[in-house]
């Protein structure tokens, strides 16, 4: 994975499994035990019954495309070195919607209900989970 610098998250004790499983290549989300929902991005209480048992569960990795927009121009440090970028929204297969951004695809090639899956960028020394075209 090619090394990029950028702003990166605070990792405490509860969002260190999750990136601990990116930096082995795995994306985590959290299920809950009291409804059996899952979510993302990582909480420690279920957005959805408002539980605390949850747990960390993998992924498969795929998803498909929900919405994209190629950002061409971003002042904060250190994403302007990236520009432009896709900036995306996916379906995971295991139903939640993330947040993320789409590499190693051009602009043109992007439809929405495509097949991506994950992949991870280095920033500095954090795995960052991203999408490209499914293979």
């Amino acid at each position: 994975m090619p090394e990029v610098t950028a702003a990166t998250p605070d990792i405490d004790a509860f969002t260190r499994p999750y990136w601990d499983a990116a930096a082995d290549g795995r994306l985590l989300i959290r299920r809950c035990r009291a409804c059996a929902r899952v979510h993302h991005y990582p909480r420690e209480f279920c957005p959805h019954c408002w539980s605390d048992d949850v747990d960390w569960e993998p992924t498969s990795g795929r998803a498909t495309l929900y919405t994209w927009s190629v950002v061409h121009r971003n002042d904060l440090p250190p994403f302007g070195a990236r520009v432009p970028y896709v900036a995306a929204v996916v379906d995971l297969a295991e139903g939640p919607r993330m947040m993320t951004e789409i590499v190693e695809c051009a602009e043109g090639e992007l439809a929405v209900g495509m097949a991506v899956e994950v992949t991870f960028r280095m920033d500095g020394r954090i795995a960052v989970p991203v999408f490209r075209i499914a293979r």
